[in-house]
């Protein structure tokens, strides 16, 4: 009982973390149908960016300055780069957005170097939440979790509740209608981008500390999130958090479990001969294919739902 509610709490931080980051993305593909292949690189930015303020002011006030300085970056990378190549189709707009993930990558590394930065949990966040049996729950994971879910309830309510979301919306279905109506669809899809790239940086902010800042942090973290997308649905923001807690949940359960086909048919009685290549086979534990958990459920989705879970939108 004690290992299953403690995978299920980390598991469920893990996923909610993936959903901040994922978050961005689906919300400018949503909105603008544009599949930004930088976007785990400005998660990377407001990682590095959240290190240099909280040196400076401290851990909140990089929490929320540095968000909006890479969301500042997006807006003005999506006015002055995408919406230049956006006349000349997706293919155009994909090469632009993977050329500048790996310029981001390059300098960071010019400016903060190679090696990984000493990016610390803010004292008043380090130290255990509560006890469950014998094991303690970080508090970070806790605020990880927290943030997370003012963020979907923020977006919801921005996009349902408020004026800025019917012209957003408006936007997407009814360009040449909004624009009538005097609203500017360019400021709109520029406003979208910076928006996106601000959650990442969020989510960098808050996952620098607890994992690892560093140049290769957006190559981990960049195929796993196109990974959500996908499962979740193309477009999709409740398809996005229900895969980010599936992915996470697995990928959890799976590092933390020793199980082997091996195993099993040792518990039932049956024997394997110690062929080399087949006993091998057999033996390899849950936790040694744990990285690619997401990858073989991304692959099941696109033979069995390619639509993803929630998908609203095709192309």
């Amino acid at each position: 009982m004690e290992f299953t509610l403690i995978s299920l709490l980390n598991g469920l931080s893990y996923g909610l973390l993936l959903f901040m980051l994922s978050s961005g993305l689906t919300l400018i593909f949503s909105m603008m149908g544009v599949l930004n292949f930088a976007h785990a690189s400005f998660y990377m930015v407001g990682a590095y960016f959240g290190f240099g303020i909280s040196q400076w002011l401290g851990f909140w006030p990089a929490l929320i300055l540095a968000p909006l300085a890479v969301g500042l970056i997006g807006a003005l990378v999506e006015r002055f780069g995408l919406r230049v190549v956006h006349q000349h189709g997706h293919v155009s707009e994909l090469l632009f957005t993977f050329g500048l993930s790996y310029v981001i990558v390059e300098l960071v590394q010019m400016v903060w170097g190679r090696a990984a930065v000493p990016y610390r949990i803010p004292p008043e966040l380090d130290g255990p939440l509560f006890t469950l049996y014998s094991t303690s729950f970080p508090i970070y994971r806790g605020f990880m979790m927290l943030v997370a879910l003012l963020m979907l309830v923020a977006i919801y309510l921005l996009l349902k509740r408020t004026r800025i979301g019917l012209v957003i919306q408006a936007a997407l279905t009814h360009p040449e209608a909004a624009e009538a109506l005097g609203h500017n669809v360019p400021r709109v899809f520029m406003l979208v981008f910076g928006g996106g790239c601000g959650l990442a940086a969020l989510a960098g902010v808050i996952g620098g500390n607890a994992f690892v800042t560093e140049p290769a942090m957006a190559a981990t973290v960049g195929s796993i999130i196109f990974v959500v997308v996908v499962v979740g649905g193309m477009g999709s923001l409740a398809g996005a958090l229900l895969a980010s807690v599936l992915i996470g949940m697995i990928q959890t359960f799976a590092v933390a479990l020793d199980w082997s086909l091996l195993g099993a048919l040792s518990s039932v009685g049956l024997r394997v001969a110690p062929d080399a290549v087949m006993y091998r086979l057999l033996s390899i534990t849950l936790s040694e294919v744990a990285p690619i958990m997401p990858y073989l459920l991304l692959v099941l989705m696109l033979i069995f739902r390619p639509r993803g879970l929630m998908g609203t939108r095709e192309s």
